[in-house]
């Protein structure tokens, strides 16, 4: 087991299995000393646990804890093409999509849910640069939608 994965499970977390893509695309690719991740939705167990807008069908609080169930996943979808996650060797930017009702204003607090993961298992690794964008929707009506940027160890 890698030092991040021990952290996980220190924080009473699993590294969940690598969501499958829903289009033609790759759950992460690789690019020299770089990992990019697509968007990753909040999927547990194939499902998304809740859907709809934040600020109308789904608390900021709810959204927060989905957004730290993206950047799991997102985690979930470095490895995969990594092989260990001990080879980050930072977060580099997180970019956040926040499905949200006409007059919800709080998409960087929706997102620290993802930042603030990100930092109890990497530590100073996990320190990034971040977006947090709201929008009218995202695909299967999820609430939040997480992409992360990692550089790797040379």
């Amino acid at each position: 087991m890698s030092a991040v994965e021990a952290r996980l499970a220190d924080l009473g977390l699993t590294l969940p299995e690598v969501v499958p893509p829903l289009a033609a695309y790759q759950p992460a690719v690789r690019s020299g000393q770089y990992v990019y991740t697509a968007g990753q939705l909040p999927m547990v167990d194939g499902q998304l646990p809740v859907t709809g807008k934040v600020g109308a069908e789904v608390t900021a609080e709810e959204a927060k804890d989905l957004a730290r169930t993206c950047a799991l996943n997102a985690l979930a979808a470095v490895k995969s093409v990594t092989g260990d996650l001990d080879l980050i060797a930072r977060v580099v930017k997180v970019t956040g999509f926040v499905a949200s009702a006409a007059d919800f204003t709080g998409q960087p607090g929706v997102l620290n849910g993802a930042s603030e993961l990100l930092g109890e298992v990497l530590g100073d690794r996990g320190v990034h640069a971040r977006s947090a964008v709201g929008v009218a929707v995202l695909p299967l009506d999820a609430p939040v939608e997480v992409e992360i940027l990692v550089e790797l160890l040379p």
